[in-house]
């Protein structure tokens, strides 16, 4: 790109409407003086390839990806990370020489990197992990937790064949639990993982009996809407240390943004007040 154009980013889905990212990375660049700007941009699954190859063309530096388009990037990119392969998914996609599309997804990055800063003390070798759900947000999930070398992941899901082909991806450290059953593992967990829709704002509770939290376990959800889901609030009540979603969304905007804006951001309070 010619030095005198303003780098353009933005992200694509399908709604994109209710998407934070764009209220988050105009923070950053008005926080930080940088040229630049930041638009949400709906586009239907049939337009996504062409969109994407044009957009390079007119000044676009790199976009992120959202439903529905997450998987289909895959195919369009021109290089694909290592984690967005394992994965199976994009969400950060930067435009290089000659427009070419590096994929890459760094939901787990942000996951980790949430954890750490929320509960700085985890470790998570420190035992097993319970996770729910086993959607695209779950992949991620339990790439980073392995990654990081959590000893072993019971995975449970309200359709068990669905956690059965994460077992078949991921391997031996992956033990599938029936959903009647996840509430009989939470004691033995040192770090539990919410990465359904359950319990977000117009969506049915997490029904899964909480009772077998134990003080000093790790409690995070992915969902942010509420902040303070009810997964979370009983896990506060039982003396877990509880970690909000919101962190995740901050956290996994941070690499694209040092790639398309050259500044790395920090997320912080005011960060988090900007976004809320």
């Amino acid at each position: 790109m010619s030095a005198d154009r303003i780098p353009l980013a933005g992200v694509i889905g399908s709604p994109i409407a209710h998407s934070l990212s764009p209220l988050l990375h105009g923070h950053w660049l008005k926080s930080y003086g940088l040229p630049g700007h930041y638009i949400p941009m709906e586009v239907p699954a049939a337009k996504l390839e062409e969109t994407l190859r044009l957009l390079p063309e007119i000044g676009f530096v790199g976009v992120n990806i959202t439903i529905p388009h997450k998987e289909r990037v895959m195919e369009i990119a021109d290089v694909v990370s290592d984690r967005a392969t394992l994965i199976g998914a994009a969400n950060t996609l930067t435009f290089r020489e000659g427009g070419r599309i590096y994929a890459d997804n760094t939901d787990g990055y942000g996951f980790i990197e949430n954890l750490k800063q929320g509960a700085p003390e985890w470790r998570a070798a420190a035992g097993p992990a319970v996770v729910l759900g086993a959607g695209g947000a779950s992949r991620a999930v339990i790439a980073s937790l392995l990654e990081a070398g959590v000893p072993k992941i019971y995975l449970s899901n309200r359709t068990r064949t669905r956690a059965e082909a994460l077992r078949e991806d991921f391997g031996q450290r992956i033990h599938v639990i029936d959903w009647v059953h996840a509430g009989n593992v939470l004691e033995e967990a040192n770090t539990v993982v919410n990465t359904s829709s359950l319990g977000m704002v117009g969506k049915p509770e997490l029904r899964v009996p909480l009772d077998g939290l134990r003080p000093g376990t790790l409690v995070t959800d992915i969902v942010y809407t509420p902040l303070e889901t009810r997964l979370l609030r009983i896990g506060r009540e039982l003396g877990c240390t509880c970690v909000d979603g919101l962190g995740m969304l901050l956290h996994q905007a941070v690499p694209g943004f040092e790639r398309w804006f050259g500044q790395r951001p920090v997320v912080d309070q005011a960060t988090r007040d900007a976004v809320l």
